[in-house]
């Protein structure tokens, strides 16, 4: 999406070459009550509706003790997203930003993220609350929450310590 009409007052957009060096496993996808951009939250919410994070079936067997978590963090790729902006117009009044002080789906790499409230796990969906992304959304990645991940391998010399 790289139509230069679509620019608010102040925008800024540059001329890229196709990218191509980096390759993506899209592991399932993600449904959710929202089709257009203009519907969709801007940031997700605990007690939001219920979605889904559909895993392709090779994926299931991963999900082994994700059901130990109470939130985990989503990571997904916004491809309906234009790429190309520099300065970015969230409120379209004129004010800018560079786009990686936003949380704007707009981005070199539209990678989305959200900590979201697992709700449960069916036969290799995950039924999530907290999602802010299109229905049918392709899903990247899957993590247990940084603060409540407690690590499986012993520790090595030179790893945090938290307290």
């Amino acid at each position: 999406m790289t139509d230069p009409g679509d620019l608010r007052p102040n925008e800024e957009a540059v001329e890229l070459e196709p990218a191509s060096d980096a390759t993506l496993r899209f592991i399932g996808t993600i449904r959710t009550p929202w089709r257009d951009r203009k519907d969709c939250p801007r940031q997700g919410d605990l007690d939001g509706p219920e979605c889904q994070l559909v895993l392709d079936p090779v994926w299931h067997e991963a999900l082994a003790g994700l059901e130990d978590y109470d939130t985990i963090e989503v990571l997904y790729w916004l491809d309906q997203s234009r790429r190309d902006l520099v300065r970015q117009s969230p409120r379209s009044d004129g004010q800018t930003f560079g786009t990686f002080a936003l949380r704007s789906p707009v981005r070199p790499n539209p990678i989305g993220t959200s900590m979201v409230k697992l709700v449960r796990i069916e036969k290799g969906t995950l039924i999530v609350r907290g999602l802010d992304c299109l229905d049918g959304t392709p899903l990247l990645d899957i993590k247990p929450d940084r603060c409540a991940f407690s690590p499986k391998a012993p520790p090595k010399a030179g790893d945090c310590q938290f307290s």
